[in-house]
Formats: structure tokens, sequence, C-alpha cells
């Protein structure tokens, strides 16, 4: 007895395109201002807390660690919570020019 394999279909991964002439998609997955984003802001999570414990413990609270690691924690949620927002106002932003489209074709 031979094993038949089952056939590929339309919606499975690993058909081969029927019409190799046609333009391809070639953008990016994720925009570049997203990427953009995210590495500015991974760049303020490494160096602002570390930079205001350091500067704090020095001249401004003459050597006091614990309120210098409280302002260093503090800068740390900021960057944090700052970079969410910034997510969700640009998700939102995505969703209305979706929208926009959306309409732009039903009319």
């Amino acid at each position: 007895m031979s094993e038949s394999t089952p056939r590929l279909r339309r919606t499975e991964p690993g058909v081969v395109d029927e019409n190799p002439s046609a333009p391809s998609n070639i953008a990016p997955a994720v925009p570049s201002s997203v990427i953009w984003t995210l590495l500015s802001f991974t760049f303020a999570m490494a160096t602002l807390p570390i930079g205001s414990y350091f500067f704090t413990v020095k001249y401004v609270f003459n050597g006091n660690t614990t309120y210098a690691g409280a302002l260093a924690a503090l800068m740390a949620n900021v960057v944090l919570i700052t970079y969410v927002i910034l997510a969700f106002k640009d998700d939102q932003a995505e969703q209305a020019e979706l929208r926009e489209e959306e309409e732009k074709k039903k009319r």
C-alpha cells in the first residue's frame, strides 16, 4: 500500500503563488515610527533612572541613597507610563485611519 499525501489548499501556508509577475508587498510588518519610539524609550529606560540616581546622590541629596533610589524608581515609572500612553494614542490614531479608509471605500 502506498500512503497518499493530502493536497495543499489555498489557505494553507506553503502554497506557491500562481502569478509570480504580480508586485509583492515588501512593506515592513511594523512601521518604522513604532520601532524608533520603542528604541528611544528603551534608551530612556536605561539611562534616565540611573542618571537621575547618580546625579541626585551627588548633587541634590548629598549622599542619601534612599531618596535618590526613590527618585530613580519614580523616573522609571514615568518613562513606562509615558510609553504606555503614547502606544495607546498611536493605536487609536491607526484605528481612526482604518475607519476613514473603510468609509472612503463605501462611498
